[in-house]
């Protein structure tokens, strides 16, 4: 993928560091955190699955459980710095303007994308382990939703 590239060229540049320190606070203060996943939430669901935003969507979705489960304690397997990646990225995701302005219509979540693509790829293996979980988790509580 050709996102991964300009994403790891974006996650290397001043603005992904001052995210990533942010997402360590984030980290810090499980309410701060969950009212992030909830404003990412809502952010991608106006945007819909559409355009661009299509290619990192199941990507997206599973970074905001996983984040929720550690929220909630339930998920403790994540490295701390895979999930300082992720919270970055996620912070990446909400900021309006950024390497491309969200704003500017057709191309304004390119970068966006590339962020996420680069950081499902950088999580990826930690990333499967949460799904594995999560798929155990919902086998064997069937009548209730992850």
């Amino acid at each position: 993928m050709r996102a991964t590239g300009f994403g790891q060229r974006i996650a290397d540049g001043l603005l992904f560091g001052t995210l990533k320190k942010q997402a360590a606070e984030y980290l810090r203060d499980p309410q701060k955190l969950s009212r992030l996943v909830r404003k990412a939430s809502d952010k991608a669901a106006s945007i819909g699955r559409k355009g661009s935003l299509d290619e990192v969507w199941t990507s997206l979705m599973a970074f905001f459980r996983l984040i929720r489960a550690v929220v909630r304690r339930e998920y403790t397997e994540m490295p701390w710095q895979r999930l300082v990646l992720i919270v970055a990225g996620v912070l990446y995701f909400l900021t309006p303007i950024d390497l491309i302005p969200d704003f500017i219509l057709g191309v304004g979540y390119l970068d966006d994308v590339a962020v996420i693509a680069w950081v499902m790829k950088t999580v990826q293996s930690d990333l499967d382990a949460f799904l594995m979980w999560e798929s155990a988790r919902a086998q064997a509580q069937p009548n209730s939703s992850v």
